[in-house]
């Protein structure tokens, strides 16, 4: 098997054949699907191994100590052989992983071979394709947690001891000092134990990131807004608790503790940084200076960690092992979000480059996993199911003139692109606004003419006079407000996405199962384009295999958006990604049948996200979402590109066709500017009324919106699990 392996005297770093690991009592033999660089520790062990002998002994002054005792007691000679000797032997690296348990060692019950399994310690968890791991050191993976995810579980155990040595309560102010990995994790787990954070770390990057994951603020440790964040967030008195998860030589970190710091508060150093204590301050205020040992108890305990006796809960709640079965749930939980800290992942084979980069800042980075080679751990098969739409849809009736419509939230979407087309249509009466507010209810009578504003959702539900309600209400809601509309017997239309998840997907289509009303529309508008609609005409039918490429220049949202909002409002792609799904599945004529997600990191959501969608005929999708584009770059371009002609969509206001066999010469190009985008809600919307006046069939089939809703959430579990995921028609 190969392993990552370095000599402490030399510098040397090097993938090495080694023998495989027996598979010894107490323990399980496993096999790596994903290992964790630590950025900080293992960087700085790299660091000084490229040192002089006088530069290591000035870093590591313990081994010098020891070096020394050595001589008096085995003198010079023998102590001269002996750490030679050390020095110039490979040691491994890293100690957090996941993979899977290939062989079960006597005395192990609780997992078997064929589960996924974290784990940790740096004689157990390296970098290699295996590794015995004795029984308190690895935890069963939860459900659906993607081993990328759950390769964070040492580093996540280390953060959330830290956390537990400060014991932070409700309500309370901590303040992060250092925003690397341990520091980022620190932020999130005070944020779900309801603290309030401030963070900080010279780099702005990891700033930025600290905040969007939670912190109330963060800045440079000479900036003034910090210590304006700590006075405003506490009225001056200070923070509850420091942690101190910084490295290096500087001893600002625990002066800025001193400074920042309530009276009595807590300061516990989590990282290994300069502990020269300022007596004064830390006198005077009485801080209580706390030390956060690694994983949790039982580290360094030989008996606890290689023989597998476990302390007693009623003794000693959090160990190693249950910290680490902890944080792999919060994580599973969505409590915890480690997606945005993963800045690299490299191939396994690539490891010493990568470290070379890490260490000479070629690559600039939080988190870097390392990947295994797939024919050494295959990914589990991951699918999301298409729910088939097995409903006997009673006769629809024509509605009398006008159409009198409610609708359901009044935000910003509402009122600048559904409500103006609406408010000018004949035959069309804008009858209740319903919204949680009363104001933004009467703003929105006012400015459309709504004959009634309320906040009763349940009376305008009741209103047999209401032919059909607009749910444009958070994403969240969508699911549920669409079921109850349903229920009711309301024709509905709701903006994208119509289900965050499987099962309100499922809930959604029991509605239309048991009242019989398919009356449902999304609001995926693009496909009405006036300038798409026209391109898709003059491209005409196809006999082969299509590729589409279509990029989405989202661009990064402000600070505070509720679209960052993933625990309750889904991703950004989750929110938007339904637009683009249902553009590409119309232009290719059917539904994808799977799906494969990567993305980058260091932006909001997760990253600038690669979708691949495969259909039924060959044909192809590639669907790139990003938020770190140029801002003055077109938000939306698309190619689709099949029997030899190329049709061009630029963002909306210009379209063309290339025809095959004209050396290059165009077939069709729009012929004017349009004086505005028209994305097609006009024509979307016009086609929702007339099918509600009419009785007629909905402007979408109601098939084709599952699988896009389907394909939507497939991106997602594509980006966690790291496989392509198969869109499973159900019957």
């Amino acid at each position: 098997m190969k392993q990552v392996v370095q000599n402490y005297k030399s510098g040397e770093l090097a993938v090495l054949d080694v023998p495989v690991p027996g598979c010894k009592p107490g323990g399980v033999l496993v096999r790596s699907a994903y290992s964790l660089i630590s950025t900080g520790t293992e960087l700085m062990k790299v660091s000084e191994a490229g040192m002089s002998m006088l530069g290591k002994a000035r870093s590591r002054p313990d081994q010098v100590a020891k070096v020394m005792q050595s001589v008096a007691t085995n003198g010079l000679p023998a102590t001269y052989r002996k750490v030679m000797g050390k020095l110039d032997s490979y040691t491994p690296l890293g100690y957090s992983l996941c993979g899977v348990v290939e062989q079960v060692g006597t005395g192990i019950d609780e997992v078997k071979v064929g589960d996924l399994v974290a784990c940790a310690g740096n004689e157990h968890a390296l970098h290699a394709e295996l590794n015995w791991v004795p029984k308190n050191l690895y935890a069963r993976v939860p459900d659906g947690l993607a081993p990328r995810h759950a390769a964070f579980g040492t580093v996540g155990s280390i953060a959330l001891q830290g956390v537990r040595r400060g014991e932070p309560q409700l309500g309370e102010v901590a303040l992060v000092i250092g925003l690397g990995l341990i520091g980022q994790l620190v932020v999130q787990l005070l944020v779900a134990s309801g603290v309030r954070v401030v963070g900080v770390d010279p780099d702005p990057v990891r700033c930025e990131l600290a905040e969007r994951l939670g912190a109330a603020a963060c800045g440079d440790p000479a900036s003034a807004a910090v210590e304006a964040a700590v006075a405003e967030l506490t009225d001056g008195h200070g923070v509850d608790q420091v942690y101190l998860a910084a490295g290096g030589g500087s001893n600002q970190p625990v002066e800025l503790a001193a400074r920042l710091c309530r009276d009595r508060g807590r300061v516990v150093d989590i990282g290994k940084c300069r502990l020269d204590l300022p007596w004064n301050a830390y006198y005077e205020k009485e801080l209580d200076v706390r030390f956060s040992r690694s994983y949790g108890p039982g580290r360094y305990d030989p008996e606890y960690e290689l023989e597998g006796r476990d302390y007693p809960i009623g003794y000693v709640r959090w160990t190693e092992r249950r910290n680490l079965a902890c944080f792999l749930d919060l994580v599973a939980r969505g409590r915890v979000d480690v997606e945005p800290l993963v800045s690299h992942v490299a191939d396994f084979d690539d490891a010493v480059e990568t470290y070379r980069r890490l260490k000479d800042g070629d690559l600039k980075a939080v988190a870097v996993l390392f990947r295994y080679p797939q024919h050494v751990v295959e990914a589990p098969a991951a699918e999301v199911a298409v729910p088939a739409v097995n409903v006997r849809p009673r006769p629809a009736r024509a509605t009398r003139t006008p159409v009198r419509l409610a609708f359901v939230g009044a935000g910003n979407y509402a009122t600048s692109m559904l409500l103006p087309h609406l408010a000018q249509r004949e035959g069309v009466e804008l009858s209740t606004v319903v919204t949680t507010t009363a104001l933004s209810a009467a703003n929105a009578q006012r400015k459309f003419g709504f004959a009634q504003a309320t906040t009763d959702l349940d009376a305008v539900l009741g209103d047999k006079a209401i032919d059909a309600v607009f749910v444009v209400t958070r994403h969240s809601s969508h699911a549920e407000l669409t079921r109850k509309a349903l229920l009711a017997g309301k024709a509905v239309f709701v903006e994208k996405p119509l289900a965050l998840t499987e099962d309100e997907l499922a809930g959604v289509l029991a509605a239309v199962e048991e009242s019989g009303n398919d009356r449902l529309q999304v609001g995926f508008n693009r496909r009405f384009a006036p300038l798409l609609t026209e391109a898709r005409k003059r491209f005409g039918a196809r006999t082969g295999p299509a590729h589409l490429r279509y990029l989405v220049n989202a661009g990064r949202l402000q600070h505070g958006s509720w679209y960052l909002q993933q625990g309750t409002e889904g991703s950004r792609f989750e929110g938007e990604g339904g637009h683009f799904v249902d553009t590409a599945s119309w232009l290719l004529g059917a539904d994808p049948v799977s799906v494969y997600a990567v993305a980058s990191s260091g932006h909001e959501g997760g990253g600038d996200i690669q979708a691949v969608l495969r259909y039924p005929d060959g044909s192809t999708a590639t669907i790139s979402y990003v938020t770190s584009g140029a801002p003055g770059f077109p938000k939306e371009t698309l190619d689709l590109v099949a029997d030899g002609q190329v049709l061009r969509l630029d963002d909306f206001v210009r379209a063309s066709v290339y025809f095959a066999g004209t050396a290059g010469r165009k077939k069709w190009v729009s012929s004017r500017l349009p004086k505005a985008r028209d994305k097609g809600q006009s024509a979307e919307l016009a086609a929702f009324v007339r099918a509600v006046r009419t009785g007629g069939p909905m402007p979408v089939p109601l098939e084709s919106l599952v699988a896009t809703t389907a394909a939507t959430l497939a991106v997602q579990a594509g980006l966690a699990g790291g496989a392509p995921v198969t869109l499973a028609r159900t019957r």
